[in-house]
């Protein structure tokens, strides 16, 4: 007669795992119930090494070789920032993400703690909304080789840093030369990253749903360069012309990546997506309360 463990194991089928943002104490409050909810409905379970620091006896896998297990749900911990930094690294395998907000502002993140449980309800009855994100693959170019290739969820921004002066920026949709921009940088982001740093810039407020990118100089010399949204079908690329070489590429928010003159950014439409559950709540209600839009008044 085969154990009760070896049952347990011929019985799992599915696997999940748990990305945490590593200073949030409530984590190890969490983990206990969540390992308990997973187990009692089959899933086998990886965790990230930010995990690992909260619970033992788990298998550790960190988080960039998530993407050579096939993964059925991932669970995140954390904010928005955490949410970002799973979507790149499980991209690959195409597994949808339930976001726990345990950050302040949770535009990505949406579900509340309390909600945990039923979200876990709702996924496993197959309820569960599920929105699907555009992903931007961007390359970094120096003559003709490419320097590095990653996956973006929010946005590419090219900068100056602090103390540098403006720098030059030519602009290229499809190969075609749109305009030089003298500015402190250029944002180029997906419709997700629409309210992040390009909003602040000055950039439209873009639906999730929406096929396209948005082009935001940051602080122009010009009064009229001004946003400009083109579709994800076609090729953007950023030519960096700076005699003082002082500028960066930042992904996602990521520490940048130092830019000569004369490096391109590329960024075209990713071939995956980011799945992520929703609590059913609409894009508009988001921008109500996390944006602070104001409400209807009757």
């Amino acid at each position: 007669m085969a154990s009760p463990q070896a049952s347990s194991q011929e019985i799992a089928h599915k696997t999940a795992a748990i990305i945490a943002r590593p200073d949030r104490t409530e984590v190890a409050q969490i983990l206990p119930g969540l390992l308990t909810w997973l187990a009692e409905h089959s899933y086998k379970v990886i965790i990230d090494q930010e995990t690992s620091t909260y619970i033992t006896d788990q298998e550790i896998v960190p988080r960039p070789q998530m993407s050579t297990r096939s993964l059925d749900l991932v669970v995140v911990l954390g904010g928005d920032g955490t949410l970002l930094s799973a979507a790149r690294v499980t991209a690959a395998v195409d597994v949808p993400l339930l976001g726990v907000n345990l950050g302040s502002l949770g535009f990505l993140t949406e579900v509340p703690l309390q909600s945990l449980y039923s979200m876990l309800e709702a996924i496993a009855e197959g309820r569960a909304s599920v929105d699907h994100r555009t992903l931007m693959q961007v390359q970094l170019l120096r003559a003709e080789t490419v320097r590095g290739s990653y996956l973006v969820f929010n946005d590419a921004v090219v900068n100056k840093t602090a103390l540098a002066r403006l720098n030059t920026y030519d602009l290229y949709i499809d190969k075609a030369f749109v305009s030089s921009y003298r500015a402190d940088g250029m944002i180029v982001a997906t419709p997700t990253g629409s309210t992040a740093y390009s909003l602040s810039a000055g950039g439209p407020v873009l639906m999730p749903t929406v096929n396209a990118f948005v082009i935001t100089p940051v602080a122009p010399h010009s009064l009229t360069h001004r946003a400009l949204v083109v579709p994800d079908s076609v090729e953007i690329e950023i030519l960096m012309r700076s005699e003082e070489e002082v500028a960066y590429l930042s992904l996602d928010g990521q520490p940048g990546l130092d830019l000569r003159d004369g490096d391109r950014v590329r960024c075209r439409r990713s071939e995956h997506q980011v799945s992520l559950f929703r609590t059913g709540t609409d894009f508009f209600h988001l921008l109500r309360t996390k944006l602070k839009w104001g409400e209807r008044q009757d």
